[in-house]
């Protein structure tokens, strides 16, 4: 994607509202003007690429793993945990920017472009357009519910399109369902690499088609509409499952640490980043060894690992053993030694262990702190200087969304799952090739997921099937740190899983002993600070004299849970409020804006 990204620096202007005219008889002769940028499928283009970085941010933005996505029950922050909003914002609305510029796209193809572009080529750019409009009507309705629909371009005089009323959701979605179908059926199967195709297309519905179904299915109980889009999100996996163009063939760290991810089958989509050219990011800096962070993973994602033999923690099996990190190496998924460095580290001030996912093995290997002299960490790795590709859209994700659509369709009345699905999706994740350092560790793959013997997770929620829960731990295992986890929480109407109250192991982290991991900790200074929980959840705090019984996983005794968030009257942590101020905005002009569903109206 870089050089995508490279050509947004010299993407035209087009007017912002239709009729506006130029202060200057003459034209500029640095950008182009409505009347001149429609003329080539080049110049369509370089104004498509604008949305890639918007819609793809990779290691940028808001949606920085490991960086931006702390909220959510794999994480534990040390201090209090981060709240929801509690309070309608003075200040705060949707912004309709990059749909009002999609429209004005979509218009100009229909109505300036006729004569320019070949039926394909005009087929296939109203595709790219009416994916990228569904996309970020998708994103508005899963965090505000209903929001205004427009397809046309509203002018700044039209103040009934302006300030109308809020869209119903399912309206929306059916909109967005309809532009998603088109997009499938005309984006071209190849468009040049790192560009939109029907592949990225395909594996995008997957994802948000089975967000709307399982809103639909458990927030709002409409299995109608919960049907209709787990089908086209099984529809549009299959289309990339059957292409033969992806496979899972690179080790799990390899993915997220490597600086060419070009030609790579497990990445449908990726994003290039190059110093040179001006694009880095910081996510492998937060992962460097080096980085002191607040943020860490909380006991409840640690137990959430399965066993290198498919059991769980609680099952007697001499694999279960302990917590301790070295143990925990070679008796859980493969991936739990590809997420975290191989000790206990106190730098992760909040679980003490420390997440690596994002840093080279190569640059680890010379710069660990454990060796006697470790190198000096190479620039590239501190600050924002990183250059690691991010690996946007995986085959994993799209094998994994297939299966859980399957499976929440088959509650549904669709088609049972098969053990043939299962061989297709988990188990050929599980079957990924190991990193040879973590083979050298004594890490191994994990036995395949048997839908006759599943385990016996005696933790599993109740009103969950077994199978279902074995599929979120697999995401859940499969994406650990990166952005799915509180979206996933909320499509599934499990929020109250970040509950301290009701989850201790939310509150604590990994598990440590004193006496041998960092015996200068307890001191009297330290007395009433250090906490162990036990795996049955009994709690010792160090009181001076009880060296010996610091063993467990690490609380730190002084940070605070979230504040009550579920059942709370005039809060709904499920959808965004409105701001007052906005709310007025409308009032003035003489229109009505509703509040968000489950907030107290203005």
């Amino acid at each position: 994607m870089k050089r995508i990204v490279n050509k947004i620096a010299f993407v035209f202007i087009v007017i912002a509202f239709a009729g506006c005219k130029k202060y200057l008889d003459r034209p500029p002769l640095t950008t182009e003007t409505d009347e001149t940028a429609w003329t080539s499928e080049e110049k369509l283009r370089l104004y498509a690429n604008k949305y890639y970085a918007e819609f793809f941010p990779g290691y940028t933005g808001s949606g920085a793993p490991l960086i931006s996505n702390t909220n959510n029950d794999d994480m534990v922050t040390l201090g209090n945990q981060i709240n929801f909003t509690r309070t309608v914002p003075n200040s705060g609305i949707w912004d309709y920017s990059t749909i009002r510029s999609l429209n004005i796209m979509l218009d100009r193809i229909e109505t300036k472009m006729s004569d320019v572009l070949s039926a394909s080529a005009k087929a296939h750019w109203l595709g790219v357009g009416r994916f990228f409009r569904a996309f970020a009507y998708a994103k508005l309705v899963q965090s505000y519910g209903d929001v205004p629909y427009y397809t046309n371009v509203v002018l700044e005089t039209d103040f009934d399109e302006l300030y109308k009323p809020r869209t119903p959701r399912n309206e929306v979605m059916d909109a967005v369902y309809d532009d998603l179908q088109f997009a499938i059926q005309n984006v071209r199967t190849s468009d040049g690499d790192q560009y939109v195709n029907r592949y990225v297309v395909a594996g995008i519905v997957s994802r948000l088609a089975l967000v709307e179904g399982t809103w639909q299915k458990y927030y709002y109980h409409n299995n109608a509409q919960a049907e209709k889009f787990l089908k086209l999100a099984i529809d549009a996996a299959d289309i990339v499952i059957t292409s033969g163009k992806y496979d899972i063939v690179t080790d799990y760290r390899s993915l997220f640490t490597s600086k060419k991810l070009a030609g790579n089958k497990d990445c449908i989509l990726y994003r290039s980043y190059d110093l040179a050219n001006g694009t880095t990011h910081g996510v492998a800096t937060m992962s460097n060894l080096t980085q002191s962070v607040l943020i860490g993973p909380s006991t409840d994602l640690l137990k959430a690992y399965i066993l290198t033999n498919g059991r769980v923690w609680q099952n007697p099996d001499a694999l279960s053993g302990s917590f301790a990190l070295d143990n925990m190496i070679v008796s859980r998924d493969s991936r739990f030694e590809a997420t975290f460095y191989n000790k206990p580290y106190q730098l992760n001030k909040a679980s003490y262990f420390y997440v690596n996912k994002f840093f080279p093995r190569d640059v680890e290997k010379v710069t660990r702190p454990d060796l006697i002299k470790p190198d000096p960490m190479p620039g590239e790795y501190t600050l924002s200087n990183n250059e690691t590709d991010a690996p946007v859209l995986r085959y994993a994700e799209v094998l994994l969304n297939w299966i859980e659509a399957k499976a929440e369709f088959a509650e549904l009345g669709g088609p049972a799952v098969t053990p043939g699905d299962i061989t297709k999706s988990i188990n050929k994740i599980r079957l990924r090739p190991l990193a040879k350092e973590a083979e050298d560790r004594g890490v191994t793959q994990t036995a395949p997921l048997n839908m006759s013997d599943l385990p016996n997770d005696p933790d599993r929620d109740p009103s969950v099937s077994a199978l279902l829960w074995e599929i979120r731990r697999e995401r859940r295992m499969e994406f650990a740190f990166e952005s799915f986890r509180l979206a996933d929480l909320k499509r599934w109407s499990k929020l109250e899983y970040m509950d301290n109250n009701l989850n201790d192991d939310t509150m604590s982290g990994g598990w440590v002993n004193f006496q041998t991991f960092t015996p200068d900790q307890l001191t009297d200074t330290n007395i009433g600070k250090l906490t162990v929980v036990s795996t049955t959840g009994v709690e010792t705090v160090y009181n001076g004299s009880n060296k010996a019984a610091m063993i467990g996983f690490f609380k730190d005794a002084e940070s605070q849970g979230r504040q009550p968030f579920l059942n709370q009257a005039n809060i709904n942590p499920y959808l965004t409020p409105i701001g007052l101020v906005q709310m007025d905005a409308y009032k003035i002009r003489g229109y009505q804006l509703k509040q968000t569903q489950g907030w107290p109206q203005h």
